[in-house]
């Protein structure tokens, strides 16, 4: 399996991300590059987190209208894995990859920590190494990572199981107090209706070494890797 990391002007989880495949995983990676336009020699491709091209305009915004995303669109189009971590995440909802929109924290402030997310559906390509209601603990780093969706579109996302990830507490419990930026319903993560494009906002590269704190986000990768 070959992996693509995509590098906008901003990135900083690129190298993270990078590491996490070529020396954890032992995959094939490259980097490919914010103006690059053909992906047709990979299998999946991450867009990492950052603040692509200084989150000017709002984040995600320039990096949606850029040769890579377009290449990324089609790849998508294709049935191809695509995984948004973060701002990656929400260059996806700019290019209407992923239904909704990341808005900014409600506390208006840049939030990092680690947090406990709940596994909502483990028949996926991103989760299945994983057992539905698992309780993981990643961080978060972001100051626009409020999900939302208008309530008729929530309804669909629960109904498909579109929805990967909610934000809970240590009990699995989705309070309003476990919810560190205000996101809709607790999300903490979604997939499209095809079930190929994945976006979240935790960082799974950051907890996935034991030095680092954790490595329940190690799970997901092997979930994307295995058969």
């Amino acid at each position: 399996m070959r992996f693509a990391v995509c590098v906008f002007p901003g990135s900083n989880c690129d190298y993270d991300t990078f590491y996490i495949i070529r020396d954890v995983l032992e995959k094939d990676v490259d980097f490919v590059f914010y103006d690059q336009k053909d992906l047709s020699k990979y299998d999946c491709v991450v867009l990492p987190g950052g603040f692509s091209y200084g989150d000017y305009l709002r984040p995600g915004a320039l990096a949606a209208k850029s040769p890579l995303a377009e290449a990324v669109v089609e790849f998508a189009g294709r049935g191809k894995l695509v995984l948004g971590i973060c701002n990656g995440f929400q260059i996806l909802t700019e290019l209407h990859l992923l239904p909704g929109a990341l808005l900014p924290n409600l506390n208006m402030r840049f939030v990092c920590k680690d947090v406990y997310l709940r596994v909502e559906n483990n028949s996926t390509t991103l989760t299945k190494k994983l057992d539905e209601g698992e309780i993981l603990r990643i961080p978060i780093a972001h100051h626009d990572g409020r999900y939302y969706v208008p309530e008729d579109e929530l309804k669909r996302l629960e109904e498909r199981g579109q929805i990967l990830f909610r934000y809970v507490d240590r009990d699995g419990n989705a309070t309003d107090g476990a919810n560190p930026n205000g996101s809709v319903s607790n999300i903490a993560g979604v997939m499209n209706k095809e079930g190929n494009v994945f976006g979240m906002m935790p960082h799974p590269e950051r907890a996935s070494e034991d030095i680092l704190g954790s490595h329940d986000g190690l799970m997901l990768w092997y979930s994307l890797i295995s058969d």
